[in-house]
């Protein structure tokens, strides 16, 4: 059925080349119209998990403490911190920073509340803050206090006491929150065949994408402006930007330079390698229509419908032109072979006969290599997702017009040129060349030293699997940049002097099984202050009424007077430092806070709290000193307490699944918590959460998709015994990269662990049109050793040659500004130079050692 629907195809096309060129053009001016539509996406949620319950948590986090995005400008002055001048232009920056659209608050050493310098009663508190800038304030007190304070220690000021941090809290964007939310209801709704009404999922993913649209330039302009406003400071300190949104700025900038640079190095790259090998023209500028006319189709399509492109899936443009040349190599070295052996053929049959050929051996490659890259779609991460999906539809449609622009345009020159390319190489030491090509060499070796390639084989292969259990997925999120870039330097200062980099929270709900006595009167040298203790509530009150800071002011106002909420008691407050404590000993752990803080310093300052004091503290603190002590850290309403925290991502020994399910044992077998009642959320958790999903998702279906490939041999080849055959080399090549990750300690990450999917849809490629071109040989004499110099001679060439085109397109991405991407281009070439031996070698090697082909009488 496909072959007589194939051959009316091409009829059609060598009869209408012309017509079938100029609809390919009026398909291709419509895409290049819709370019200015392109649009890139380098937001966070691009990284995490489809309908993660974490994210959704997370969010709720965000809006239920007011705790949104942020950018952190660090500051290192030429001059000593504490000196008039330096703060006085630190103001300044301050005052600039503040003013930015979207800041709605700013911490920095001039903000924050002073509450040692000299210490504070809780009167004196409760009456007013001061910071830094109120007049007669000791500066070497207040240094200190940042030094050495449970709340700003390792915080606003690093160790060296020179290097401080401004934190610009962003607007929380409770619409995108709530679109979000809306969407994935709906989305499952949909997915469970729920929804009624699928035109409102399609209004709230426009509304959707219009909203990411607008925050995201708004977004980019902000960074655009506080980066103007730091470089005018830059002659007085080394500052650096940092922060999500400042990273997602820059990320946007990495992938315009990689999808320009790549294209561009791509496109020389290939125009040199097909004039190379091909010394003709028309081989140059074919081929080079066809790639470009792909994947420009391709980003025309992904335009028009506003499917916007990661930092991951933007690698589909290199790779689809790398892939798209690699099939049109193989018509073109199959055009020249028949020219060259078949002179008294015409133009037509030429080019009918190549097609024919050519289609099967083609189709099954593209075929093979759409479920690997199908593969991708089940890792549930959007950007990867992204990636499988567009290769999908690119390789088909590298297909189609390799099919198509290949004989149209054969059919539009004449005959004749071919000729004299043949003839008058023939007639040089080039035609020795072409009849000797190098890849005789290689089975010559596999003839006189098959042995060596069964051992070699094996022991790459023991290595491999041992490779394998050694795989990690735990990386450095700093390592994805250079050390040049501004992302590397800010977040090296803020991990190291300022408290840690990415983000972990602890969310309790009161437990109402734990009593407010088993931590009332554990280990408390106060406990004759607790009021649950037949100790009269008011009589700890009467030191500091005598200011009458509360005098009319009824301290159990907000949760009433027979349930005070739990966290802001003296037995909340004892559990939640008992984990404050525990969490600071942890050596991946920077900066810590929470309640605890409130209570350290509370008890510091009277030498005891009780609980009537700390809910009126809670009423009455000036807000300063409540949005920097209390608000980020409680939900009254909800009686939830959170505790933060920031880990250090250059810890050495980081094992961040780990490190979470270390400190929940902690909290439940303390009593602390129930496991209903404890939660972690943060950046550390989603981000975890995407990497442990890479790892299940792909090292559990690459065996699922080399079954899949297994039972395409078996039909391609009608063979059992050939399939099994032809499965080694692949199955090789993807363990033996796999392992070298391994044994090198290359950790997987959202770009590497797509290596292994690439290796097996690219490298199963040679495989079949090796295969399929020795049963063609073989056919011909029944000899094993003659078909396998004849099948290297022939397919060989074009194997070795489409193979050295894709290792070096890959080296190009060494250029990339993303780190990931270099790895992904490095490791993908050595994978391919795998699957070329393995083509080249072990294939020819097992078939002649099972010859599995039956031979005709």
């Amino acid at each position: 059925m496909f072959g007589r629907l194939f051959n009316q195809y091409i009829s059609l096309i060598t009869q209408f080349p012309k017509s079938t060129l100029i609809m390919l053009g009026c398909v291709l001016v419509w895409a290049i119209i819709g370019l200015p539509n392109f649009k890139l996406d380098a937001s966070s949620d691009a990284l995490t998990l489809e309908y993660d319950e974490d994210l959704d948590f997370y969010r709720e986090v965000i809006k239920t403490y007011s705790s949104g995005d942020f950018l952190v400008v660090t500051y290192r002055p030429h001059e000593s911190l504490f000196s008039q001048d330096v703060l006085a232009n630190l103001q300044e920056l301050r005052d600039e920073l503040a003013a930015v659209e979207g800041v709605v608050s700013l911490n920095s050493i001039l903000d924050v509340p002073l509450l040692y310098s000299p210490k504070l009663t809780i009167s004196e508190m409760v009456a007013g803050s001061r910071n830094l800038l109120t007049p007669g304030v000791d500066f070497t007190q207040a240094k200190q206090e940042f030094l050495t304070s449970p709340a700003y220690r390792n915080l606003i000021l690093g160790p060296d006491g020179q290097t401080t941090a401004l934190q610009l809290n962003l607007r929380v964007d409770e619409k995108y929150i709530e679109l979000v939310k809306k969407r994935d209801t709906l989305s499952l709704q949909k997915k469970a065949g729920e929804l009624a009404d699928v035109e409102v999922l399609r209004q709230v993913r426009e509304a959707l994408l219009i909203h990411r649209t607008v925050a995201s330039e708004r977004d980019h302009l902000r960074v655009e402006q506080v980066r103007a406003i730091v470089d005018k400071y830059r002659s007085d300190a080394q500052i650096y930007v940092g922060g999500l949104t400042m990273i997602t700025a820059d990320m946007i900038s990495f992938i315009q330079s990689d999808l320009v640079v790549f294209g561009t190095a791509v496109l020389i790259f290939m125009v040199l390698v097909l004039a190379i090998i091909f010394r003709s023209w028309r081989f140059v500028v074919i081929p080079m229509v066809t790639c470009m006319a792909a994947v420009l189709l391709m980003l025309g399509y992904v335009s028009w419908v506003d499917w916007r492109l990661t930092v991951i899936s933007s690698n589909f443009v290199a790779l689809l032109l790398i892939i798209s040349l690699a099939i049109i190599i193989h018509l073109v070295v199959r055009y020249r072979e028949f020219a060259e052996q078949e002179r008294g053929w015409s133009q037509r049959k030429l080019v009918t006969e190549t097609v024919r050929f050519m289609v099967m051996p083609c189709l099954y490659t593209v075929m093979t290599s759409v479920v690997a890259f199908a593969s991708l779609v089940v890792s549930n991460i959007r950007p990867v997702i992204d990636f499988g999906w567009l290769m999908t539809i690119g390789l088909v449609l590298a297909f189609v017009l390799a099919f198509t622009v290949l004989p149209a345009a054969l059919m539009l020159l004449k005959k004749n040129g071919v000729h004299k390319a043949a003839k008058s190489e023939g007639d040089t030491a080039d035609s020795a060349k072409l009849s000797q090509p190098i890849t005789l060499y290689f089975s010559r070796f596999v003839e006189r030293q098959g042995g060596v390639v069964l051992v070699v084989s094996f022991l790459l292969a023991v290595a491999g699997g041992w490779g394998v259990t050694r795989l990690q997925v735990e990386n450095r999120f700093i390592d994805y940049f250079h050390d040049s870039t501004e992302i590397y330097q800010g977040l090296s200062v803020i991990d190291s002097e300022l408290g840690g980099t990415t983000s972990l929270d602890i969310v309790i709900n009161h437990a109402a099984e734990i009593t407010e006595r088993q931590f009332a009167d554990e280990d408390d040298p106060f406990a004759e202050a607790d009021p649950f203790d037949e100790v009269d509530p008011f009589e700890s009150l009467e030191p500091i009424t005598e200011e009458d800071p509360f005098s009319e002011v009824d301290p159990f106002s907000e949760h009433g007077a027979d349930e005070p909420g739990f966290w802001m008691t003296v037995a909340g407050l004892r559990q939640v430092e008992k984990i404050h404590d525990y969490l600071e000993s942890l050596p991946e752990v920077g900066k810590v806070q929470s309640l605890a803080i409130l209570y350290k310093i509370g008890r510091d300052i009277s030498g005891g709290l009780n609980d009537v004091e700390l809910a009126v503290m809670e009423k009455k603190l000036p807000r300063e000193v409540k949005s920097a002590l209390i608000d980020p850290y409680l939900s009254s309403e909800k009686n939830q307490t959170r505790i933060t925290l920031r880990i250090h991502d250059g810890y050495p020994d980081l094992k961040r699944a780990e490190l979470v399910e270390r400190i929940r044992e902690y909290i439940i077998s303390e009593g602390m918590a129930a496991e209903n009642q404890l939660r972690f959320t943060g950046l550390l958790v989603l981000y975890n959460n995407m990497l442990q999903s890479l790892f299940s998702s792909q090292i559990s279906t690459l065996g699922t998709v080399l079954v899949g490939i297994f039972i395409m041999f078996i039909i391609l080849f009608r063979s059992i015994k050939v399939a099994l055959v032809a499965i080694v080399p692949t199955i090789l090549a993807a363990v033996g990269i796999l392992g070298f990750m391994g044994v090198f300690g290359l950790p997987l990450d959202m770009m590497t662990i797509t290596v292994a999917a690439i290796t097996v849809g690219i490298g199963v490629d040679n495989t079949i049109h090796y295969v399929h071109r020795f049963r063609r040989e073989l056919a011909e004499d029944g000899n094993y050793i003659a078909s396998m110099h004849r099948a290297h001679s022939s397919i060989g060439r074009a194997m070795f040659y489409t193979s050295v085109i894709i290792i070096f397109g890959f080296a190009i991405m060494v250029l990339s500004a993303f780190i990931p991407t270099i790895y992904f281009g490095l490791l993908t070439g050595l994978a391919m130079f795998l699957a070329l031996l393995g083509a080249l070698l072990l294939l020819p090697k097992l078939i002649l050692l099972v010859r599995p082909f039956a031979l005709q009488v």
